[in-house]
């Protein structure tokens, strides 16, 4: 291999664990190597922006330290290196100061573990092999003769023969009701609209103290929002005698008006039990099941398989409370029954569960706990708080009791643990054009985030104490945030609430920006999309299509495919930029030791991009990409998956 250079543009997670693969695939190469390799980030190489080291500590992740890794595989007993390096957890404990395995890291300390991997990478790279890393933002990727040709901000220009785009979060064009509250506040000063992107990039300091402040969504970046406007603004919370938490407030916070459709901020996770290096293994639930009992062709989501993952759901929701009710052997029992019914097809869990002896059993809704107060009607305010913190609590409750242990939490992990199931079926086409569209996107997805992708249970206990103290008020159900010309304010309502509008004059959108190719801002972005290099993904053919605004990718290894069906074999894209061409792409991990999509997707693409090279000696080639029914690209499949 000679004279071989190859650029990874996005230093965050994905493109670390692209950088690992290659280094640790060469490092088992025969040489003689001349390999340069490129990582290049607009924040911080390694970090990435998420996990940018200079970000506050009030920013916490929402899985737990030991169930992180940046390396693809554990310590071996040798020096740490590309392919064998220490987990989150060990190293976390080993610079000192770790609080154990369960915790919640902020953002940026994992961060640094990231900067850390990237510094051990690079120690002990293979002779002949350099790496470059450059902060800097790519504003294009230009095909020149039979390379490529990296156009940076600075004017730099950077040639190379493969590139790897990890690009990450991007900033979306306003659109319908976004664009509408952002020109309001453009034409009276007093106003300030800050559209969704992460909490550590938004203008927070800016916010005046005591002044009401809207915030649109009660998700994970709700969290951060309350964060920084609370502890940011050198607040503190202390622990009662009770247990509860009490906020202190320092005098320059603003008031907090929040609300989204639920009107309920997102549930906490479960008190961990489980260990690092758990891997759940669906009895239920398998790709190959779903398409035993499914026609050919794509699938109807609701139809084909969510029957199956409700089935899985259920299986554990019942089978964990018949373990704490009346033991492992009934429990065990339970599952063997439900497992053999399900050759005949989707069993009936919860019939099985009373016949096995659990009182009154009840399938979960996922409607009702995702939308507690869909169909209550309040008083005013006052009712609608008392409400609010009663669901709060309940679900504090279930937390406390661990995502082994109850029955609620550790069946809402299974929406968490089967991802890698839902992705074999749904991507690529998986689903018909209407139900990835209605009932995939439209209806689980916003229902799977709510219920299994939550904060740590501190925020949900910080809540009820800002709750308390008035700095923060939901407002209620179905929020409106509204324009009041008259006032020259915001307005923030619920319908089911009376009295409950409140004026505000700061608005901030802090829910995450749906990945969209058709609006993403990136100068990076809008030149590939402009001159067709990346086109969004088409699910559908004839009448019924959805336009997904997805990077078009083939299969593994995730070749970029044009507005003609052309796929371009020296470019790899992952993670974010194919959201809804494949699903939950924002993954940011892989737990230590366990080869998951993750790890597979970054390793398949460090393979072909070192295998072509060596193979052929030959520039890559643009070649007609084989397309199939519904716009699927056709393609190498990635290596068998792992749960995990």
């Amino acid at each position: 291999m000679s004279g071989t250079r190859i650029a990874v543009i996005g230093g965050g997670p994905r493109g670390m664990m692209v950088l690992e693969r290659l280094v640790a695939r060469l490092a088992e190469h025969p040489g003689p190597l001349d390999v340069g390799l490129l990582l290049i980030d607009a924040v911080e190489p390694g970090a990435g922006q998420v996990y940018r080291t200079d970000q506050p500590d009030w920013f916490l992740m929402n899985t737990v330290a030991g169930q992180c890794s940046a390396y693809s595989g554990e310590p071996d007993g040798g020096p740490a290196r590309a392919g064998a390096g220490p987990s989150f957890g060990q190293w976390w404990q080993s610079v000192g100061d770790y609080p154990g395995p369960d915790a919640y890291a902020p953002r940026r300390q994992y961060g640094r573990y990231l900067r850390s991997v990237l510094a051990t990478v690079r120690a002990a790279l293979p002779p002949g092999v350099r790496l470059r890393c450059v902060t800097a933002r790519v504003d294009d990727v230009v095909r020149v003769a039979d390379r490529y040709r990296i156009a940076l901000a600075g004017g730099e220009r950077l040639d190379v023969d493969r590139v790897v785009l990890t690009t990450g979060h991007s900033r979306n064009a306003p659109a319908g009701r976004e664009r509408e509250l952002a020109g309001f506040a453009r034409a009276r000063p007093r106003l300030t609209y800050i559209q969704g992107q992460s909490a550590a990039d938004m203008p927070l300091d800016d916010i005046a103290p005591a002044s009401h402040t809207g915030v649109i969504g009660l998700g994970l970046s709700f969290y951060d929002v309350m964060a920084a406007l609370t502890l940011g603004r050198g607040g503190r919370f202390a622990e009662r005698a009770d247990g509860t938490l009490a906020y202190h407030p320092s005098g320059a916070e603003p008031v907090i008006v929040a609300g989204s459709r639920s009107g309920m901020p997102l549930p906490a996770r479960g008190r961990n039990q489980k260990p690092p290096r758990y891997s759940y293994r669906p009895a239920l639930f398998t790709p190959d099941r779903v398409r035993a009992h499914a026609p050919r062709g794509p699938l109807d989501f609701k139809g084909d398989v969510f029957p199956w993952l409700r089935a899985e759901i259920e299986l554990v929701h019942h089978g964990t409370a018949l373990r704490r009710d009346l033991g492992d052997d009934v429990a065990r029992q339970f599952h063997a029954h439900v497992v053999a019914a399900a050759e005949r097809g989707t069993p009936d869990v919860t019939a099985a569960a009373e016949r096995f002896g659990l009182r009154s059993p009840s399938a979960l809704d996922l409607d009702a706990l995702a939308r507690p107060f869909a169909h209550r009607a309040f008083t005013g305010p006052a009712d609608f708080g008392r409400a609010l913190r009663a669901e709060i609590e309940r679900d504090l409750a279930h937390a406390a009791e661990g995502n082994v242990d109850s029955p609620l939490k550790a069946a809402l992990d299974v929406m968490r643990d089967t991802r890698w199931v839902i992705r074999d079926l749904v991507d690529f086409s998986g689903l018909t054009a209407r139900s990835q569209r209605e009932d995939f996107l439209g209806w689980y997805v916003p229902r799977a985030s709510f219920l299994a992708a939550g904060p740590p249970r501190v925020r949900l206990r910080q809540v009820l104490a800002l709750v308390e103290c008035g700095l923060l008020r939901v407002v209620g159900p179905a929020t409106r945030f509204d324009t009041d010309p008259a006032a020259g304010r915001f307005l923030v309502s619920s319908p089911q609430v009376p009295r409950s509008a409140v004026e505000v004059t700061t608005l901030i959108d802090a829910r995450v920006p749906e990945p969209d190719l058709r609006r993403d801002l990136s100068p990076l972005t809008a030149r590939l999309r402009g001159r067709g290099v990346w086109a969004s993904y088409v699910n559908g053919v004839g009448g019924e299509v959805y336009d997904t605004g997805g990077v078009a990718v083939t299969r593994s290894p995730f070749h970029p495919v044009d507005g003609a069906g052309v796929a371009d074999d020296g470019l790899y894209v992952l993670g974010i930029p194919t959201e809804h061409t494949r699903w939950f792409m924002q993954v940011g991990s892989s737990r230590p030791g366990m080869w998951s999509d993750f790890v597979h997707d970054a390793d398949a693409i460090a393979a072909h991009a070192l295998r072509a090279v060596t193979r052929a000696g030959t520039p890559p080639a643009r070649t007609p990409e084989l397309v199939g029914p519904g716009g699927e690209a056709t393609g190498e499949r990635s290596p068998e998956r792992q749960a995990g």
